[in-house]
């Protein structure tokens, strides 16, 4: 039991140490600096009216779903181990590019506005849409024709 116990925690402390990397941290925040700009852009591209369904973060969470789980597989199955991809593309750019925040104080001036239907449709389209673009991300990247890491 002593030992299984060490074995964790010295775990846990590399695992706590890989994250205060400076290169690490640079990639996410990279990544953070051009996720960002691009979840503006789309912003700037989807026009919304108060009171309406707010499209553009629907289609920038939901986008960004679909690739966390089609980069994440190619990123853990398919391609060489690598210490600065997954967190410059998944904690960097799609966690700028996503934006959870936004999510939820849309919902609630739609519900502080009186738009309750509106705020119940994009929470659970949202939620439901989120879920269904990550498992589709998942089962398309399974089935690409990529080579696997080591084998073709």
């Amino acid at each position: 039991m002593g030992s299984e116990l060490e074995r964790l925690e010295g775990k846990a402390r590399r695992h706590r140490s890989r994250r205060a990397e400076p290169g690490v941290l640079g990639a996410v925040a990279l990544g953070g600096a051009l996720g960002a700009p691009a979840r503006y852009g789309i912003a700037q591209l989807v026009d919304v009216t108060p009171g309406t369904f707010p499209w553009g973060t629907f289609w920038t969470n939901s986008t960004g779903s679909f690739a966390l789980g089609f980069l994440f597989v190619l990123l853990l199955e398919r391609f060489p181990p690598s210490r600065y991809l997954r967190p410059f593309i998944a904690t960097g750019f799609l966690g700028a590019f996503t934006t959870y925040s936004t999510f939820a104080m849309e919902t609630d001036l739609l519900v502080k506005n009186g738009h309750v239907g509106v705020a119940l449709a994009y929470a659970a389209g949202s939620l439901v849409t989120g879920f269904a673009a990550i498992w589709a991300g998942v089962v398309l990247a399974r089935v690409a024709p990529i080579t696997r890491r080591g084998r073709p």
